[in-house]
C-alpha cells in the first residue's frame, strides 16, 4: 500500500511539473524561514544555561527606590556583599564577586603584548560557574593574589604548544601573574565574556570604594545549597542591606541567571521582559510564515481539483474507499513537503554565513545529531498533513456521479473557505509589511536624531598606562595636527555612562527627597570638545583653580532640583564637594534611547580621566588617525594603539533594533512572495471555474480589459478585507514594540495606508498574469463542449 501511494505521488509530481515546483518552492522557502527563526530562538533560549548547576545559579539585584514610588533596578552590588552572604545566609552554597566584563589589560609575554579582554573574580569562581578546564585545578585557580586564568586562545596565542601552567605573564606591565589554570573559550552562548580571569583583589586595590555598603560596582552571583527554597533565600536578603547601614532603602532579590539573558528589562521593580520579546515576535512569525506556506499549496491543490476529479470519480467506481483516497493525496503533500524540506535545507546552508552576519551569532547545523533529522522530519511531516489536509479531505468527499458528468461545481462554503485562506495570508502580508515600515522608521530616527551632541568625526582612546600622567603633553602634541580640532578626558564613555548618586543636596531639597543623578568626571573642553551646548553660565576654565568644586550640570537637573531660577551660582553638595553650579548644559543624550534624558552632574577631575574624547576635522579622519598613533607610541610604548569611533559605538546601543529591522526586511518579503504563490493559485482556480463564463462575455462583446477587471476586483476585495483586519492588529502590536523607546516615532495613519497599497499592488500584478491569459483565451475551446 505505502509503495503504491508513493508510485502515484511520483507520476502525479511528474506529470504536473508546474504544479509541483511552485509548490515546492513556496513550502520550502517557508521552511527555511521556519528553520532560520527556530535555530535563532534555541541559541537564546540555551543562553546562559549551559552550567551544571543552572536550576541553583543566580545573580543578585537591588531595587532601590527613590521619591514619587519610583524603584530603579540594578545588578550593581557592594563589593562587601559576596562575602557577607556567605557568612550569614546558610542557604547559599557559594556567593562570588565578578567585575563587568568590560576589562580590557595589557598582556605581556616575552615580545607578545596585546589588549585582552577579562574579568575580575572571587576565589571560588568556579564553584558559582561550571566552567571547564583544560589544564589547572578550579580550586586553587584564584586563590593567590598573583594568579591568572587563561582561555584556550590566549594560551595558544602567546605560549603556541607550550604548556602555560606556572608560567608568568605581565599584567599591565605592574603585575607578575602566574598561570594557575587554562579554561575552554567562552562560549557564544554565555554573557560572561573573557579571555582571563584575574583575582578580584587586583581590581579591589585600584578600586578602594567597593569596600563600603553605600557603593555599588560589581556583580554578585550565588549559588543555593540543594534542596534550598528560593523563596526562604528572597525574604531573608530583602533587607539585607538594610541591616548593614541604616541609610539605605534597597532590597536586593534574586533573578535566575538563567533567564536574565532574556528577562533583563525591569520596569518599578517588576521584571517586564527583554529579548523575551523577540523572541516571542520572531515564533509567531515563523509559524506565521509556515502557515502562509500551507495555505499556499492548499490554493495550488484546490486550483488543480477540476483535473484530479475525474480521477476520483473513476477510483470510487472501481471500488477505492475514501480512506484510500485521503492517503493518497496526503501521501502527495507530504511527499512533496519532504523534497521541500531538503531545499529548504540547502537554502539554510548556502544562506547561513549571511543569516549569522546579521544576527551576530555562530550558528552550525549540526548533521550528526540524530534528534536534528527526527526534528527535521518532524517538521516536514507536520507541515504536509496541514497543508495536504483540506485539498486530501476536499477531494476525497466528491461524488462519482457528479464529477463523472464533467461538471465540478463547488458550494458557497468551499469557495469561502478558501477566499478566507487568501484573507489570512495577505492579513499576515499586511501585518509584516506595517512592522517592517515601523522598525525602519524608528531606526532611521536613532540614527538621526539631534542627541545633543555631534557623534560624528569623534574618536575614544584609553587611557592606559603612561598615557594618563602623559595626559597634557600628549594633547598639546595633537592639537598641534590641523586635522585635530579639540581634545578631553572623562571617566567613561560619554554615551554609555553608568556611575550615578543619591548623595546629593541642594537648597529647597526635602528631608525625605532622593533623587538618582548621573554623574560624569571630566577634564577641560569637554564641552567644546562634544559639542554640547552651554545654555547657562559657562564651561570650566583651566584659567580657575576653583573650578574643581564648581559643578555643570544639565536642563533635567534643573527641573529634578526646582531651580527655575538663577541656578547657576546656586551651591550644591556632591560627597564631599561643595561649590556654585558654574553652568548649565542643553539636555545631551548620556544613555541609549530606549531611557528618558537622566539628570546629570559633571565635576572638573582631570586627574581621574580613563578615556580621551578627539574631535577631529570632517574629511581628515585617516590624517587624524595616523598624528594619534604617532603621539600614543611616542607616550605610550608599551601598549597597541588601539580606538574606537563613537558613533560606532553609539550603533552598538541598538544592534538588537537593526538586527531587528533587517530579518523583518527579509522575512516581510519572503511572506509577500509566497502569498502571491497562493494568490496566484486561486486565481487559477477562478479562471479555470469561469471558463464558460468568460468564453460567453467574449462572445458577447466584452473586451480583455472588462475581463481582467472583472476578475481582479474579487481579489482587490479580499486584500482589502485583510486591510481592515490588518490594521488594528499591528497597530496594536507595533504600538507595543516602541513603547520600549522613551524616544519614539508616532504611528501615523500613512504607514497603514502605504501597507495596504502596497499590498493591493502586489495583489493586482500576481493576479494579471492569470487575468489576462483568461482574457486572451479563444472562446471557441471553452464553449465547444457546451
Amino acid at each position: 500500500m505505502l509503495s503504491n501511494y508513493i508510485k502515484i505521488a511520483l507520476r502525479n509530481m511528474w506529470r504536473n511539473k508546474g504544479f509541483t515546483i511552485i509548490s515546492v518552492l513556496g513550502l520550502a522557502l517557508g521552511m527555511a524561514c521556519c528553520l532560520f527563526i527556530l535555530f535563532w530562538v534555541q541559541d537564546e533560549i540555551l543562553h546562559d544555561r549551559q552550567y551544571d548547576n543552572s536550576d541553583r545559579l543566580y545573580r543578585v539585584m537591588e531595587n532601590q527606590h527613590y521619591s514619587g514610588n519610583q524603584i530603579f533596578t540594578v545588578q550593581a552590588t557592594p563589593g562587601l556583599l559576596a562575602e557577607a552572604l556567605n557568612k550569614e545566609v546558610p542557604e547559599i552554597e557559594n556567593a562570588v564577586n565578578v567585575t563587568w566584563g568590560g576589562d580590557y589589560e595589557l598582556i605581556r609575554v616575552n615580545d607578545k603584548t596585546d589588549k585582552e579582554r577579562g574579568l575580575y573574580a572571587g576565589a571560588n569562581f568556579f564553584k558559582v560557574f561550571s566552567i571547564k578546564l583544560i589544564s589547572g585545578s578550579a580550586e586553587t585557580a584564584l586563590t593567590s593574589p598573583t594568579s591568572i586564568v587563561i582561555s584556550e586562545k590566549i594560551a595558544k596565542k602567546y605560549f603556541g604548544s607550550e604548556n602555560p601552567i606556572g608560567k608568568t605573564v605581565q599584567f599591565n606591565d605592574t603585575l607578575s601573574l602566574q598561570v594557575t589554570a587554562v579554561v575552554k573559550d567562552a562560549a557564544k552562548t554565555s554573557s560572561l565574556k573573557f579571555d582571563f580571569i584575574a583575582p578580584v583583589i587586583i581590581y579591589e586595590r585600584s578600586n578602594t570604594w567597593l569596600k563600603h555598603w553605600s557603593n555599588n560596582g560589581i556583580r554578585t552571583f550565588v549559588v543555593l545549597k540543594e534542596n534550598a527554597s528560593v523563596d526562604k533565600v528572597q525574604v531573608k536578603i530583602k533587607n539585607f542591606l538594610r541591616t548593614k547601614q541604616k541609610d539605605i532603602t534597597t532590597d536586593l532579590f534574586l533573578q535566575s541567571f538563567g533567564d536574565s539573558y532574556l528577562h533583563g528589562r525591569f520596569e518599578n521593580g517588576v521584571s517586564t521582559g527583554g529579548r523575551i520579546e523577540y523572541v516571542r515576535l520572531f515564533s509567531v512569525v515563523a509559524v506565521f510564515i509556515l502557515l502562509i506556506a500551507c495555505i499556499n499549496f492548499m490554493n495550488l491543490a484546490t486550483a488543480r481539483s477540476a483535473r484530479r476529479a475525474k480521477e476520483v470519480g473513476i477510483r470510487k467506481v472501481v471500488g477505492a474507499p475514501r480512506q484510500f483516497l485521503i492517503g493518497q493525496f496526503m501521501g502527495e503533500a507530504i511527499m512533496i513537503s519532504l523534497v521541500s524540506i531538503l531545499l529548504s535545507l540547502g537554502v539554510v546552508q548556502l544562506l547561513l554565513p549571511v543569516f549569522n552576519s546579521v544576527t551576530g551569532k555562530e550558528i552550525v547545523i549540526e548533521y550528526t545529531n540524530l534528534l536534528f533529522w527526527v526534528y527535521l522530519v518532524g517538521l516536514a511531516i507536520l507541515t504536509g498533513v496541514l497543508s495536504g489536509s483540506y485539498p486530501a479531505l476536499f477531494l476525497s468527499s466528491l461524488k462519482p456521479v457528479v464529477v463523472l458528468k464533467g461538471v465540478l461545481k463547488f458550494d458557497s462554503k468551499s469557495i469561502i473557505f478558501r477566499k478566507g485562506l487568501v484573507v489570512f495570508q495577505f492579513c499576515l502580508s499586511i501585518l509584516l509589511i506595517v512592522g517592517t515600515i515601523v522598525v525602519y522608521r524608528q531606526v532611521n530616527f536613532i540614527k538621526s536624531k539631534n542627541l545633543g551632541f555631534n557623534k560624528e568625526n569623534l574618536i575614544l582612546l584609553t587611557l592606559d598606562g603612561d598615557l594618563r600622567k602623559n595626559y597634557e603633553v600628549f594633547k598639546q602634541d595633537i592639537l598641534q595636527t590641523s586635522s585635530i580640532k579639540a581634545v578631553t578626558q572623562s571617566t567613561t564613555n560619554p554615551i554609555e555612562i553608568g556611575n550615578n548618586t543619591e548623595d546629593v543636596t541642594w537648597p529647597g531639597k526635602q528631608s525625605d527627597e532622593k533623587i538618582l543623578f548621573t554623574n560624569l568626571f571630566i577634564g577641560h573642553d569637554f564641552v567644546k570638545t562634544m559639542g554640547v551646548t552651554i545654555k547657562e553660565g559657562r564651561d570650566f576654565s583651566s584659567a580657575r583653580v576653583s573650578d574643581t568644586a564648581g559643578f555643570i550640570i544639565n536642563e533635567e537637573t534643573v527641573r529634578r532640583m526646582k531651580l527655575t531660577k538663577n541656578a547657576v551660582g546656586t551651591v550644591i553638595t556632591m560627597w564631599d564637594i561643595k561649590g556654585p553650579i558654574i553652568g548649565v548644559v542643553k539636555d545631551f543624550h548620556i544613555n541609549s534611547l530606549h531611557s528618558a534624558i537622566e539628570p546629570l552632574i559633571m565635576v572638573l577631575r582631570p586627574e581621574w580621566g580613563k578615556v580621551a574624547l578627539v574631535r577631529t576635522e570632517a574629511g581628515k579622519t585617516q590624517e587624524a588617525i595616523a598624528a594619534l598613533s604617532t603621539a600614543f607610541k611616542k607616550y605610550n610604548p608599551k601598549y597597541p594603539f588601539k580606538y574606537e569611533f563613537e558613533d560606532e559605538n553609539y550603533r552598538q546601543l541598538y544592534k538588537n533594533e537593526m538586527m531587528v529591522g533587517q530579518l523583518a526586511n527579509y522575512f516581510a518579503v519572503l511572506g509577500i512572495f509566497i502569498s502571491c504563490l497562493g494568490l496566484f493559485g486561486l486565481a487559477m482556480f477562478i479562471a479555470e471555474q469561469r471558463t464558460k463564463e468568460i468564453g460567453v462575455r467574449k462572445v458577447l462583446g466584452a473586451s480583455v480589459t472588462n475581463i481582467v477587471g472583472m476578475l481582479s476586483k474579487d481579489f482587490l476585495k479580499l486584500v482589502m478585507i485583510a486591510a481592515i483586519i490588518a490594521f488594528p492588529l499591528a497597530w496594536f502590536a507595533m504600538n507595543k514594540w516602541l513603547q520600549n523607546f522613551a524616544y519614539r516615532v508616532e504611528l501615523s495613519w500613512w504607514i497603514f495606508l502605504i501597507a495596504g497599497f502596497t499590498a493591493m499592488l502586489i495583489a493586482l500584478i500576481t493576479v494579471s498574469f492569470q487575468a489576462i491569459k483568461a482574457a486572451v483565451a479563444n472562446p471557441v475551446k471553452s464553449l465547444r463542449n457546451q
